[in-house]
């Protein structure tokens, strides 16, 4: 059963949400917050597969929110596997109940939030707009869950458009590195396409691109796609809107 955390400040859109979530096959609502304070508490104790995070909130905002969730969960589970080091058991010898960091998916009304690529900076997933149709977010979630990054192609458009950093600083040292299959490759990754996506424009195997992407990543020194998609914009591999 996939659980998940729902964060909105806004009772109907938080409530819509869970009543969404709830009637769906194969998912469990985890809890519901309010603020980002509350999903910080509420990350720690329900440990959800993924959280549906608003940005925009009063008091502790959904960036900040996701940056304090995914690092308690990163150092509990390294606290936790130095634990079974320490007592000899291997990796998973205690049937894999370690913790999984969550999957956070970004929910925006893109109008009034300029904050999206800061969330993706901070290692949230993906991000949609909230007029995404429901099957559409059911589908993102297992996207997320699965591993995979996802974006919403219009609310990546607008944010690109509208708040990207302008290329103006140095080149990241590491893009020297790239050969130009993986230029082209992180290009289209910043572009929101999915593996598959890039396999079928560029006609080669979604196993040679996922390949492509990690070579990216670890040249580049970035831990997340997110971050690559980043890295991507700011270095002008991405065609900006006019």
């Amino acid at each position: 059963m996939l659980r998940v955390l729902v964060v909105d400040d806004q009772f109907l859109i938080r409530s819509g949400l869970t009543a969404l979530l709830g009637a769906a096959p194969g998912i469990e609502v985890a809890g519901e917050a309010a603020d980002g304070e509350e999903a910080v508490r509420l990350a720690a104790e329900t440990r959800p597969d993924v959280i549906l995070m608003d940005i925009r909130m009063p008091g502790t905002d959904g960036i900040t929110a996701t940056e304090r969730i995914l690092a308690e969960a990163e150092a509990e589970a390294e606290a936790e596997a130095e634990a079974e080091a320490r007592a000899g058991a291997g990796p998973g010898a205690d049937g894999g109940t370690g913790r999984v960091p969550p999957k956070v998916l970004v929910l925006t009304t893109f109008d009034s939030d300029a904050y999206v690529f800061r969330a993706l900076r901070v290692g949230a997933s993906g991000f949609l707009l909230k007029d995404t149709p429901p099957d559409r977010l059911l589908a993102a979630i297992a996207t997320v869950h699965a591993g995979e990054m996802l974006f919403s192609p219009r609310a990546l458009q607008g944010i690109v458009a509208a708040y990207a950093a302008p290329v103006t600083r140095d080149p990241h040292p590491g893009l020297a590195a790239l050969t130009p299959r993986e230029r082209e490759v992180l290009g289209l990754v910043g572009a929101g396409l999915s593996n598959s996506d890039i396999a079928e424009r560029l006609v080669l195997s979604a196993a040679t691109v996922k390949t492509h992407v990690h070579r990216c990543m670890s040249k580049l020194g970035v831990s997340s796609r997110a971050q690559a998609v980043v890295l991507a914009h700011e270095s002008g591999l991405v065609t900006r809107p006019s």
